[in-house]
């Protein structure tokens, strides 16, 4: 076996391999590291580096700084009867160092510092009442022994249970292997750019020789390319494969887009013409469509995706529309519906709280063909539904769904076209990244006539006169959504249910509530209730974050706004100014606030863009959490940071085209090992 071989199989074996590595302590791992393979141990990234290089005197010192010195203990005392204080004090030639240790055993730290003893110590020098000392070193060794101190440490992120020091002796310990690797890289690239090969920038992380901050980011620069490289190769390898599966060449009427823009009561913005456009190339080719069609909250996706459905009908085929909540799917079905019906076109709605005797009958003219729009939940992709000629999957708020629910749905036909809908804007320079196997439709104007929404930020001292302004609101007819940081449990009364009580006191009108931990009917109900203008104010946490449709809706209140991200903040603002009427978003916070918070309530204040605001978004939260870290589907990279290596990204991507021409184009074995090491996790590139 080639040593290129022998590298491979031991970085995807199992971490109980090495040495000092029990079950336990590998789960423990897998929960820091991502995975429980020894390359996830090798990849896990530093976050920064401590210099340990030795300072000769302790008057050279400086406090708030790590160091590495070398004294003589003078003595070992305690702070007395019933203290848990220790202290040893060090001497050399320029003066004392203590070392403090809390909770200490003292027989323990007798025989660690014998008086006269030469040792050598690392750990944060800091001033206390002008003295120098060090507050539970990380290294003691025997002045002898100093080159046991690495003059370089990598800091890694930890988790409870596990030290800096023990992760890094793993991690040595995996270095110390064998480990060769083939290059994949052109020659030409490697010299331009200075990089070293992968082994020798793995070890400048784990394992450098001095503090060189140009030579570290090198190492990063060379490892996080071979992962754009890696992501790339792996979608272009997706996209090629889909691109050999049949699917229906989709021709519709050519005066539809006429016969659909005469049922709108409103003008299409130039953004859903393009998109449309985009679509109906997509549709007419005899290969799956996969696009994904991104717009910022109001940017109008449902009037697109509404006549991918009407063009797709009109083509003999039938269409299935995908929401993640049974809110979700009714109000995409009934909004849809409204298009299309003057069409001609026949829809239903599935999702699990229907009716037996209605589902059977939906599940029977669709597979009848009887139907021509299925709307609805998770229930679409059950194995009691199926479809006549299914030509159209529409999936929307797609990063609330797996993968294997997005494969199980396109299942129901033969190769059916695929639209994406997402309401979370990314920034531009990270489309081709986060969506890299789908194509793009971008939807970044308002419908005309759409009102902006006002955005004020309050203190919670003004409490009252925000409850003021939605009373004279309700009394004009207008609707209110109250969103609160948490459902219960809270000291200030801003949790979901201490407010709708306080609330449903103070104005006549009823207050609905709404929140996760409700049952799915109470939640249907609280929110029809809303929709229709039962009720004028609804007291609810960010359930009603996506999607929730309600013109009526002119006020938005969100206390604890400082407890919010960004993009969230954004979300839940474009729950109002729907309408015709002039909208509000109120962002109450507690004060002091900190840098971040501030950035993020006066950014919102300033600007309604949503590409605007995930650019600052990405900036402030950085691209791990840019769509939040349960939405987003986003890839947890190991070391490329998005905020550094754009420019490799657009490298990597041609790079990859170059490399896989055609689907039939062969991966060298260095590829093929390397991205199974550095590639996207299985399925990534199929997760949005």
């Amino acid at each position: 076996m080639r040593d290129f071989d022998k590298a491979i199989d031991f970085l995807t074996a199992d971490l109980t391999v090495l040495d000092g590595v029990g079950e336990k302590l590998a789960d423990r791992l897998k929960d820091l590291i991502g995975g429980r393979k020894v390359l996830d141990l090798l990849f896990h990234r530093p976050h920064r580096w401590a210099d340990r290089s030795r300072v000769d005197r302790f008057d050279l010192t400086e406090t708030d700084e790590i160091q590495t010195v070398v004294g003589i203990v003078q003595n070992v005392s305690s702070g007395g009867r019933g203290s848990k204080l220790q202290k040893i004090r060090l001497a050399d030639d320029s003066g004392f160092l203590t070392l403090v240790f809390f909770n200490s055993n003292a027989g323990y730290l007798q025989k660690q510092f014998p008086v006269g003893r030469a040792v050598a110590v690392s750990g944060l020098v800091e001033d206390f009442h002008g003295q120098r000392q060090i507050t539970h070193p990380d290294y003691v060794e025997d002045a002898a022994h100093i080159a046991r101190i690495p003059l370089v440490e990598p800091i890694y992120p930890l988790t409870a249970g596990i030290t800096n020091r023990r992760l890094h002796g793993l991690i040595m310990q995996v270095l110390s292997h064998d480990l060769v690797f083939d290059e994949w890289l052109e020659p030409s690239l490697l010299t331009s750019r200075k990089w070293t090969d992968m082994r020798a920038a793995l070890t400048t992380l784990h394992n450098p020789e001095k503090l060189d901050e140009d030579q570290i980011a090198l190492a990063l620069e060379r490892l996080a390319y071979d992962e754009a490289l890696a992501r790339a190769i792996t979608f272009r390898l997706q996209r090629l494969a889909t691109s050999k599966l049949p699917a229906p060449s989709l021709q519709s009427q050519s005066d539809l887009i006429e016969k659909f823009e005469r049922v709108l009561p409103f003008a299409l913005t130039n953004a859903q013409r393009r998109s449309m456009d985009d679509i109906e190339r997509d549709l007419a080719r005899d290969t799956p469509m996969q696009r994904m069609l991104q717009g910022d909250v109001g940017s109008g996706k449902t009037t697109v995706a509404a006549y991918a459905c009407a063009y797709a009908v009109t083509s003999q085929v039938q269409v299935a529309v995908m929401a993640p909540t049974e809110v979700l799917a009714r109000q995409l079905h009934k909004s849809i519906s409204e298009m299309v019906a003057p069409l001609g076109m026949s829809t239903a709605c599935l999702t699990g709280g229907i009716k037996a005797a209605d589902k059977r009958e939906t599940l029977e003219k669709a597979a009848r063909g009887e139907l021509d729009i299925v709307c609805g939940t998770h229930a679409l992709f059950q194995d009691g539904v199926a479809f006549d000629q299914l030509g159209l999957v529409i999936i929307d708020e797609q990063h609330r769904f797996g993968v294997n629910d997005r494969a199980r749905l396109a299942q129901k036909g033969v190769s059916p076209h695929l639209l994406i809908m997402s309401a979370t804007p990314i920034p531009r320079s990270l489309a081709m990244t986060v969506h890299g196997d789908v194509d793009l439709s971008i939807l970044d104007e308002k419908p005309a006539g759409r009102q902006p929404v006002e955005t004020r930020t309050l203190p919670a001292s003004r409490l009252d006169d925000v409850i003021s302004a939605v009373g004279r609101a309700i009394s004009r007819g207008e609707q209110v959504f109250w969103v609160c940081p948490r459902v219960e449990d809270d000291e200030d009364g801003s949790s979901a249910i201490a407010r709708h009580a306080m609330l449903d006191d103070i104005y006549e009108q009823k207050v609905g509530l709404v929140h996760g931990r409700l049952p799915s009917a109470a939640k249907e109900d609280a929110l029809e209730k809303f929709r229709t203008g039962e009720t004028s104010v609804l007291v609810a946490t960010t359930v009603i974050e996506v999607g929730v449709d309600v013109p009526g809706a002119t006020i938005m209140v969100i206390e604890g706004a400082e407890r919010f991200g960004l993009a969230q903040l954004h979300q839940l603002r474009g729950r109002v100014g729907r309408g015709t009427e002039k909208s509000y978003c109120l962002l109450v916070y507690t004060p002091p606030l900190g840098v971040t918070a501030k950035t993020r309530l006066d950014t919102l204040r300033k600007s309604e863009d949503g590409f605007y605001i995930a650019e600052v978004d990405f900036k402030l939260r950085g691209p791990g959490d840019i769509l939040g870290l349960a939405q987003s589907g986003m890839p947890d990279f190991r070391f490329l940071d998005l905020t550094r290596h754009q420019g490799l990204l657009a490298t990597s991507q041609k790079d990859a085209t170059i490399r896989l021409k055609t689907p039939d184009t062969p991966l060298s074995s260095a590829e093929t090992a390397l991205l199974q090491l550095l590639g996207p996790p299985e399925g990534a590139a199929s997760r949005i």
